[in-house]
């Protein structure tokens, strides 16, 4: 009887892998380590997001499933919300969909707008896990980097279009680099997509985030431009809902049967019961972040202001977005091997720029919001002499 060789999938050799739990288990390894590394905050979800849940209990056909889209009090919730703080109107050219997390989102539009092989455009540095959804989905990322100061270069993004070009990312306020990109710009790249017929993805996962008196703005908001704006959003970070895992998009209405299809075959309808939660926290409102805001502005000058004193070892560019900075060292070392120091001899974690794109040149990630002051304090202080006895004196 012939046999058959079982033949290896080679679908994910080209997906890099998260690197957040290769750095977890170096710190397990590690125990005291302070992580500066996952991008989360130090607070949890609003009283009203709790209060829900027993709403949710409350209706016994809440355990069955539900609206693919997301159940109708959340849609009406977020339609008003978008209308009122992001000039989204909600109607017949534009729908929203609720997705278990912005990366869901990300991952339904790509889906959604290519076939194997095309094309889209990503800012370096990027988020990783939208280029691993890119790449998942059999299509190739155009990386075009970004200026000294994480800027966009609308030129660069412009030179890059081809014709298996699908769409244009852009994320601001940015993680990884913090830095929030200017209206002006943000409508040149939207222009962009109207004249060569592409799609704008626009990632505003961090929009309450902002400092210095800076406001993000929202792509999604610019007259006539419903037919190729993809916007996404998250509750993840503004009201501590990492692990509810409840985002939602707002996509073009043609798209609406597509995301259905794919959002149906992944996960049916996002947990139920997190819908609920969502409604609680959309119910208090963007306020909830806000009177948090500021103790995360502390911590965030609190390390601006240790990180300014080694000028001669790492360099940063300003931000007013996130709570990231997204550190330059002047080290021929590379940002793996000097992490596992870091980690091992100072016991403080971050992350390597290679995974947000960032090949040449030794980058951190650092991130300020998941520790209250004493703990930040404590973390930048060992990350800070760490970096002059590795690399000053290296």
């Amino acid at each position: 009887m012939e046999t058959w060789s079982k033949p290896n999938s080679t679908r994910m050799d080209q997906v890099q892998t998260p690197v957040i739990p290769i750095v977890g288990e170096l710190i397990r390894q590690h125990p005291g380590t302070i992580s500066l590394g996952q991008g989360v905050v130090s607070y949890g979800p609003p009283p009203a997001a709790i209060a829900q849940i027993s709403e949710f209990l409350n209706r016994p056909n809440n355990h069955k499933y539900q609206s693919v889209q997301g159940i109708p009090l959340l849609l009406e919730a977020i339609a008003a919300k978008l209308q009122t703080e992001n000039g989204i109107t909600i109607g017949d050219q534009q729908q929203v969909v609720v997705t278990a997390g912005s990366n869901m989102g990300f991952l339904n539009a790509v889906l959604a707008i290519t076939n194997p092989g095309d094309e889209i455009i990503l800012q370096t540095p990027y988020y990783f896990n939208h280029e691993m959804a890119i790449q998942i989905a059999g299509c190739h990322a155009v990386c075009v980097p970004t200026d000294e100061n994480y800027q966009l270069q609308v030129e660069k993004i412009q030179q890059a279009i081809t014709e298996r070009t699908r769409a244009i990312v852009t994320i601001s306020p940015n993680n990884p680099t913090g830095v929030v990109y200017p209206e002006a710009v943000l409508r040149q790249v939207n222009q962009l997509c109207r004249t060569y017929s592409l799609y704008h993805i626009h990632d505003a996962a961090y929009e309450y985030f902002t400092y210095n008196g800076v406001t993000a703005f929202t792509p999604g908001s610019i007259a006539g431009n419903a037919d190729y704006t993809i916007s996404l959003f998250s509750l993840s970070k503004a009201y501590g809902f990492a692990s509810w895992r409840i985002g939602y998009m707002v996509i073009p209405a043609s798209l609406l049967l597509p995301i259905m299809k794919i959002q149906d075959t992944n996960v049916i309808c996002p947990a139920v019961i997190s819908q609920y939660a969502a409604l609680g926290a959309l119910q208090v409102g963007r306020k909830y972040c806000q009177e948090r805001l500021g103790a995360i502005a502390a911590v965030r000058q609190l390390m601006l202001q240790e990180l300014q004193t080694i000028p001669d070892l790492c360099t940063i560019p300003p931000t007013d977005g996130a709570f990231y900075f997204l550190l330059r060292i002047h080290t021929s070392l590379k940002a793996m091997d000097l992490i596992q120091q870091l980690i091992q001899h100072y016991r403080v974690a971050v992350l390597p720029g290679g995974t947000f794109g960032l090949q040449d040149g030794c980058y951190l990630r650092v991130a300020y919001a998941a520790l209250e002051r004493d703990m930040a304090q404590e973390g930048i202080g060992r990350l800070v002499r760490g970096l002059k006895e590795i690399v000053g004196k290296g």
